[in-house]
């Protein structure tokens, strides 16, 4: 019976912890940096039923995008849960990475694609004069769920 007991305490215990973790990470998006000058439309999403050898969990989403950002526009700062495979169009994006404690910044025009790696946190800026079109594929996105993660400026890249 007192096994019973401490086990009831310890799963409270659990919940109210997860609960507590949950209300602590919904706070957080209120300091997150949203995009200015960008739109972005769903072109596909579907659900991932493959054995393949890229590492998607099946029944994961894979979800399909095309974003435009005006001249001096910005997707603000976010990450994506599962990575994503951007290519572009049309224009020039300068994408700053916050890699520890420092940023990485890499231009990208017409015709050249890139790798955004799963909870990796950036932003990206259109530095050209023309709109950007792009094409972004969000792998392992949770059914469902959205394919980003605001998350807020974390100070690495000054300026932005």
């Amino acid at each position: 019976m007192k096994n019973r007991t401490t086990r009831y305490v310890q799963l409270s215990l659990t919940t109210l912890g997860f609960v507590g973790l949950l209300v602590a990470l919904n706070a957080i998006p209120g300091s997150a940096t949203p995009p200015i000058g960008q739109t972005s439309t769903v072109v596909a999403r579907g659900t991932n039923m493959s054995d393949g050898t890229l590492p998607i969990k099946q029944g994961s989403q894979v979800v399909v995008v095309m974003v435009h950002t005006v001249p001096g526009g910005s997707s603000g700062w976010h990450s994506h849960p599962g990575g994503a495979i951007v290519v572009l169009q049309q224009g020039q994006t300068t994408l700053y990475r916050s890699v520890g404690k420092q940023c990485d910044v890499t231009t990208y025009v017409a015709g050249q694609s890139f790798i955004e790696r799963p909870g990796e946190v950036q932003d990206a800026v259109n530095t050209g004069s023309t709109m950007v079109i792009g094409y972004a594929i969000f792998p392992g996105v949770p059914v469902g769920g959205s394919p980003r993660i605001d998350q807020p400026d974390p100070g690495t890249c000054p300026g932005l």
